[in-house]
């Protein structure tokens, strides 16, 4: 699905993420920045082994030791990937109830577009953020990367946002948010 917004396109597909040639691909990172599953996993898994080197060295210079707090930033090169930039953001782990998962969610999306608007990048791709191992619920989590980008598309003059989904049944859960919140928007 192709939606153009304010001269910016924001696309959603099935894929793979480490296959995206965008400007720049987010890692749903956990907070140590070395590595996990996942979409974590195999984005270091197809970056090769300096992706691992540049967050230990981001871990020891930037962070002092300290894991990246949850919906925070950083980047590094893609190296091996055919992305030049990986936006590393850790996202919530679901705790039902605790409604500041939500704001914590938002900030992943927003912060890594902010983080590669400023850097000038012209297209960016995100998997579907701490619906894996950390059990966000996807159709909530659906709601709230849709909702925050397109508030930055409708707001930035940016490019191509990328929400690349790992199966059909997440596309799907993915679009309908979309439909609904473009219907929204337009007042239908």
């Amino acid at each position: 699905m192709h939606v153009n917004m304010n001269g910016n396109e924001l696309v959603l597909m099935v894929g793979d993420i480490t296959d995206q040639q965008t400007d720049a691909i987010v890692n749903a990172a956990n907070g140590t920045l070395l590595g996990g599953g996942g979409v974590d996993g195999a984005i270091h898994r197809k970056a090769g082994k300096e992706l691992l080197a540049a967050c230990k060295r981001i871990r020891s210079e930037v962070l002092h030791g300290a894991e990246l707090p949850t919906g925070e930033v950083v980047i590094t090169d893609g190296f091996e990937l055919p992305a030049s930039y990986v936006i590393h953001t850790v996202g919530p782990i679901w705790k039902k109830g605790d409604h500041e998962q939500d704001i914590l969610l938002k900030s992943c999306y927003e912060n890594s577009l902010n983080l590669a608007l400023e850097k000038g990048l012209n297209s960016i791709a995100f998997p579907s953020i701490s619906t894996g191992v950390y059990r966000f619920p996807i159709d909530r989590a659906a709601e709230i990367a849709m909702k925050t980008i397109i508030n930055f598309l409708t707001a930035h003059p940016f490019g191509i946002v990328k929400m690349v989904l790992f199966s059909e049944q997440d596309y799907q859960t993915y679009q309908t948010a979309l439909t609904r919140i473009l219907n929204e928007h337009s007042g239908g």
